[in-house]
């Protein structure tokens, strides 16, 4: 019990204890300030805004500023001389205020160094100048005295540079309010913004300038004008407001909400400009208007006890100096902070000379320009008279009355989840993916999705009006139904989805409506180059001819026209057809190896084997071989080296002749009954078509059919039945709906000849119209990622029967050239067969065949003997008669026909002895 009222006393204590040393403190400071004789006075000069929120608030930070300084400075005062820069230029009044040498310092916003430069002489140069907020000037700014509280621009421009890239966004359109205070700010902060874009791949597709809020008459009118001409003129819905006041960018916001450019797929991000004042803004007026609207926020420490009491402070002074504001619960903003600091900063280098001893204008400013030490904004140092320290800037995302936040960034590590890991960079949790923690954003519209940025421009009308082909030959490809209960006509079909997959991949949103058209496609086409319909969209084929009336995306399908006939009467009950499972060259092959082989085993046997002696029975030996019931024995080595293969050779060729014949009998070989097109042309044939398609017209013209000849039909559900009915011979119609057709009706068609190559499926847009060029782009990414061949197999192949090819074999022949290789073992076994057993014939033979030349030879002689003899006797006839006597000529005559005899003798007997051979 003691233990508790000891604790108790003690805490009762401790209030009074801690009571009495500020009491002391406060002791001690008083009567440091009554040793003072005569106070000093410092005179500040401020510039600001009275009719600006920013200018209320940075008037009340430095009000609280003064009367905390003042209460702790000894033998000094300061006091605060406030000049309105509305509709002056802050700069201009700054240089008054130094020339008149009525103040010490000089503290304003808007502050252009080069301005400053050129008005204040080099006698006044001394004073210490501080802007609260940066300028994006490039160049140093040649005052020595002169610092910038502000952040530099280029790193709130990074920041922003940084969530474009996270999304990817390829174009941005810049809105930016013209500051009379800088002169050189508004081309500097474009050329920032344009270096920071294109470091992530972007650019500045547009920029809108719009003249500073003072000088405007009516600036809702103006700022209405300038967006209506924005919407119109640009496609991209990107924007940033790169710099506005904070009454520019209300009026901004509530126009732009009520002109549609607030909808979903429009993203609208502000700088800290703005985006600091969200916490003091009223829901109904601005907040309101700025739903899902992306900021980058200066982040500052708003836990520490300096910044409470000052919070505390500023929102009782502000409620009762500017009661009419009607702000429920005012609170400082990023730019009050900084107008508090920039007290403190005067008052920390004012002590710090104090305590030197040396007070001076020279020794003021140094330390001013030397200053380090901590604000309500942050770590307060300079280097080359702006901040040292680099902001860290806090993601925020308007939603409700408030704003939630999304994430933290800063140029050294990036985007984080919280202010913990930015401080801490090498904690594991650092690195973060910007797009993650992003992705909880609303954003414009009431969308959870990340919105494209960009929206088609159709002339201000909110949707396109698309027509589609109604009586569509194939309803796979469109199909337009109506539901009279729901009083609806749904539009569905294989090039509907194709067309939606398309428009998902466009970079902005594409409103459209869908409208059936009851025309042909060559009329539907006509129409969107009359401007009736904005574009159209089916299964329209892409035509040379067409392109007079319209402009054609890249074809999100291949296409051609296919001719489709009925199928031949199985070819199974012809006479025939067991002849077709070789070719006519493997036949005679098998015909000459098999007689010659045969011929070969009867020549090696015939001596030996009494079974197999005469030419009848060599042959009705070869046909038993091939089904291998021969009889007779095969009785030599030799001839069972010839046959052994052979019968191999026989079972290969007898096993692939029952495979092929057994394929070609037990499934049908679908051919078509019309070969090709010149058929149809020689025999006069009636084809039909789809009759609302180019095809009427390309078949006459084209193809050279007689118009006669050429049949329409509504759809290809027609085709089966004037098939039945005789009315055509062939269809025609377009590749894709050919496919569709023979998937359908299995049985029974076929496609003929080859298909005629075409432009493909797309579809139509005006002439000139540039959406023409994003669908191509589109298209083709929906068709390199795989969703139009997802779509395909989903809509179009999904039948009762399955592939339209699945049960057509192509009638394939088997020729010699598998058996080449068999055919040439067994052939060269054969001939060495048949070389040996010629051999021994040949030897035994020899001396006869000798002797048959020999008698050929006596033959030639005795017939030169004769002709001799015939002219000889001529001759002696001749001699006889003119001088010898005629007994002499009968015995000469008489030997010369002894000679005659013996030669006949003579050649009797080789040619006897021959024939006895």
């Amino acid at each position: 019990m003691s233990r508790w009222l000891s604790m108790l006393s003690l805490a009762l204590l401790l209030p009074l204890i801690v009571w009495s040393k500020a009491n002391d403190s406060k002791d001690h400071e008083r009567e440091g300030r009554r040793s003072c004789i005569d106070y000093k006075i410092l005179n500040i000069g401020a510039i600001i805004d009275f009719h600006s929120l920013i200018g209320m608030e940075q008037k009340i930070a430095m009000e609280v500023a003064i009367k905390d300084v003042n209460s702790i400075l000894s033998c000094y005062k300061l006091v605060l001389n406030f000049n309105d820069s509305h509709r002056n230029p802050s700069s201009m009044v700054a240089a008054d205020l130094a020339n008149s040498k009525k103040v010490q310092a000089i503290i304003g916003t808007k502050l252009d160094g080069a301005t400053l430069v050129n008005e204040i002489p080099q006698s006044s140069k001394e004073i210490p100048i501080i802007s609260l907020t940066s300028s994006s000037e490039i160049r140093q700014i040649p005052l020595p005295n002169f610092i910038q509280i502000g952040n530099d621009i280029t790193l709130n421009l990074q920041c922003i540079a940084a969530i474009i890239c996270e999304f990817n966004w390829r174009k941005v359109t810049a809105i930016y309010e013209h500051d009379n205070g800088f002169t050189s700010y508004d081309s500097d902060i474009l050329t920032k913004l344009s270096y920071s874009l294109s470091h992530v791949n972007s650019e500045v597709e547009n920029y809108v300038a719009f003249p500073s809020m003072d000088t405007l008459l009516d600036p809702k009118t103006a700022i209405e004008h300038e967006l209506k001409k924005l919407k119109n003129k640009s496609y991209n819905r990107v924007f940033l407001i790169l710099q506005s006041s904070l009454e520019f960018a209300t009026i901004l916001f509530e126009k732009a909400n009520q002109m549609g450019l607030m909808e979903k797929g429009s993203v609208w991000i502000i700088t800290d400009d703005i985006a600091s004042h969200l916490d003091s803004m009223d829901y109904s007026s601005v907040t309101f208007n700025m739903q899902g609207v992306i900021g980058c926020k200066t982040s500052f420490v708003e836990l520490s006890q300096t910044f409470k009491r000052f919070n505390f402070a500023f929102r009782r002074e502000f409620g009762l100096e500017y009661p009419e504001e009607e702000i429920e619960n005012p609170y400082p903003s990023l730019s009050a902070l900084r107008a508090y600091d920039a007290i403190w900063i005067i008052a920390h280098a004012l002590r710090k000379s104090q305590s030197q001893g040396n007070f001076s204008m020279e020794e003021l400013s140094k330390n001013i320009v030397a200053t380090n030490h901590e604000g309500l904004s942050g770590k307060i140092s300079f280097k080359d008279g702006k901040l040292l320290e680099p902001a860290t800037f806090k993601i925020v995302n308007v939603i409700g009355k408030s704003y939630n936040e999304l994430a933290y960034w800063s140029p050294e590590s990036g985007f984080s989840e919280n202010l913990v890991n930015q401080i801490s960079p090498s904690s594991a949790s650092a690195s973060a993916s910007g797009r993650v923690l992003l992705s909880n954003a609303n954003w414009p519209g009431g969308s959870k999705s990340v919105p494209k940025g960009w929206v088609y421009n159709n002339g201000g009308r909110r949707s396109l009006k698309i027509g589609v082909p109604a009586g569509d030959p194939c309803p796979q490809f469109v199909n337009v139904s109506y539901n009279q209960r729901l009083n609806q006509t749904h539009i569905t079909g294989f090039s509907i989805h194709v067309f939606e997959a398309v428009v998902k991949h466009l970079p902005y949103q594409l409103p459209y409506h869908l409208v059936p058209f009851y025309g042909s496609y060559d009329d539907i086409v006509v129409q969107v180059n009359n401007k009736v319909f904005d574009a159209a969209v089916g299964d329209i084929q892409v035509m040379d001819q067409r392109y007079a009336y319209a402009e054609f995306s890249h074809p999100y399908i291949p296409s051609g026209i296919a001719m489709v006939a009925k199928v031949k009467p199985d070819r199974s009950k012809e006479t025939w057809m067991f002849m077709e499972a070789f070719t006519k060259e493997m036949w005679l092959l098998m015909a000459a190896m098999h007689m010659f082989v045969s011929f070969v085993i009867w020549l090696i046997e015939r001596e030996h084997n009494s079974e197999i002696k005469g030419f009848g029975t060599m042959l009705w030996f070869s046909v038993t071989t091939l089904f291998f019931v021969h009889r007779e024995p095969v009785k030599t080595n030799l001839a069972r080296a010839v046959l052994a293969p052979w019968l191999f050779a026989i079972l290969i060729v007898t096993a692939c002749f029952t495979a092929s014949l057994s394929s070609m009998m037990t499934v049908s070989q679908l051919e078509p009954s019309v070969p090709d097109i010149q058929t149809l042309l020689r025999t006069n044939a009636v084809v039909g078509c789809n009759k609302n398609t180019f095809l009427v017209h390309y078949l006459v013209n084209e193809l050279k059919f007689k118009p006669e000849n050429v049949k329409g039909f509504e759809s290809i559900s027609d085709f089966p039945r004037a098939f039945e009915k005789k009315e055509i011979v062939a269809a025609f119609t377009i590749a894709p709906h050919a496919e569709v057709f023979l998937a359908t009706h299995c049985k029974g068609y076929i496609k003929a000849g080859p298909t005629l190559k075409l432009g493909g499926l797309g579809f139509a847009f005006p002439k000139g119209s540039a959406l023409s060029i994003d669908i191509s782009r589109a298209t083709l990414k929906a068709i390199e990622s795989g969703e139009v061949q997802k779509l395909e197999e989903e809509m179009l192949s999904k039948t009762t029967c399955g592939s339209p090819n699945s049960n057509i074999i192509q009638n394939v022949e088997l020729g010699p050239q598998p058996f080449f290789g068999l055919f040439g073992i067994c052939g060269g076994i054969a001939v060495f067969g048949f070389l040996v057993s010629m051999a021994p014939l040949i030897g035994k033979k020899g001396k006869g065949f000798i002797n048959y030349l020999e008698g050929t030879s006596s033959l030639l002689q005795i017939g030169l003997g004769i002709i001799k003899s015939c002219v000889s006797k001529n001759l002696i006839s001749k001699y006889i008669a003119s001088s010898a006597p005629i007994q002499d000529e009968n015995k000469n005559l008489e030997d010369v026909s002894n000679k005659m005899e013996q030669n006949v003798v003579n050649i009797e007997l080789p040619i006897t002895t021959h024939h006895h051979l």
